[in-house]
């Protein structure tokens, strides 16, 4: 056997031994949730297949999928927004795939009403996400709420790892009331948007809990930004955020149990672990025997 044939061979035999069995198949990295009323359709089932087919390069056929229900919705949201979904109202879909490594990315369809990708980001990331791309769709016009109770379940069937209760209920409170502020005013969503995640930086950065500064906070930066919202709007909001703050701790050690999955400061170039890299090690193995590819 030549030098080359031998210094290839034994990159990928070296390459195989050391990837971990969690990353050795991408497409357990690839989850997606169907809504129940778009997965029980069979027109609307593949309306979902071919937004999630049109963005991404996977087999939807072929990688898991899971059914988010009404029930499954209702956990998270009737405690505190005080919202309740039937099963005819969950049309929402979401793909997450973590082979796309970085900075959390989310794509919404034109089909989601009043939730954008800035309000999805910033729940995630109240909720200890960092990264990840995700997808979100529906087969008929939706608001897009019920679809992050499908996001979140997308990373812990992605990640084996459940996201706490009280973290899922903070992070879906945040789109409830964002969504009823949409809808109570004629603030535009980026604004709103904007507004929430520097009241929440503020409030994190210097561990506010008290309410009443919170809510002080939500004035001065609505005044910052013109932005004209009710009182209650106000309220409701500085309510939220200061859920939000009280769930952080938790927040933060679910991140640091899926930093393994989900890490913003990914290699660029392929997999790599602690410093180590395989297109390094490809590199040394052929070098060792003076090849040149």
């Amino acid at each position: 056997m030549n030098k080359r044939i031998l210094a290839i061979c034994l990159a990928i035999f070296l390459a195989l031994a050391v990837i971990p069995t969690g990353f050795a198949d991408s497409s357990d990295q690839v989850v997606i949730t169907y809504g129940e009323t778009a997965y029980m359709n069979q027109q609307y089932k593949s309306m979902v297949d071919d937004y999630f087919a049109s963005k991404t390069n996977v087999d939807i056929n072929s990688i898991e999928s899971k059914v988010i229900t009404a029930g499954d919705v209702n956990k998270i949201s009737g405690g505190f927004s005080g919202k309740q979904y039937n099963s005819n109202q969950i049309f929402s879909s979401a793909l997450l795939d973590l082979n796309q490594n970085g900075e959390i990315t989310v794509d919404v369809d034109s089909s989601i009403t009043t939730i954008t990708p800035e309000m999805y980001m910033s729940a995630l990331k109240s909720a200890g996400i960092q990264g990840g791309h995700v997808y979100v769709t529906s087969p008929v016009s939706a608001t897009g709420e019920s679809a992050l109770a499908g996001i979140m379940d997308c990373y812990e069937e992605a990640t084996d790892v459940e996201i706490p209760d009280n973290v899922k209920e903070a992070a879906n409170q945040e789109i409830a009331t964002q969504a009823d502020i949409l809808n109570n005013s004629n603030v535009s969503a980026d604004d709103l948007s904007k507004l929430v995640d520097d009241v929440k930086e503020k409030v994190n950065e210097e561990n506010i809990t008290d309410h009443a500064t919170i809510v002080n906070i939500i004035n001065d930066y609505s005044t910052t930004y013109n932005i004209n919202i009710s009182d209650n709007d106000i309220e409701n909001l500085a309510q939220t955020i200061e859920q939000v703050q009280s769930v952080q701790d938790d927040a933060n050690a679910y991140k640091e149990q899926i930093s393994d999955f989900v890490d913003s400061s990914a290699s660029e170039n392929g997999f790599s672990m602690d410093g180590f890299s395989l297109d390094g090690l490809f590199n040394s193995i052929l070098g060792i025997f003076n090849i040149n590819l």
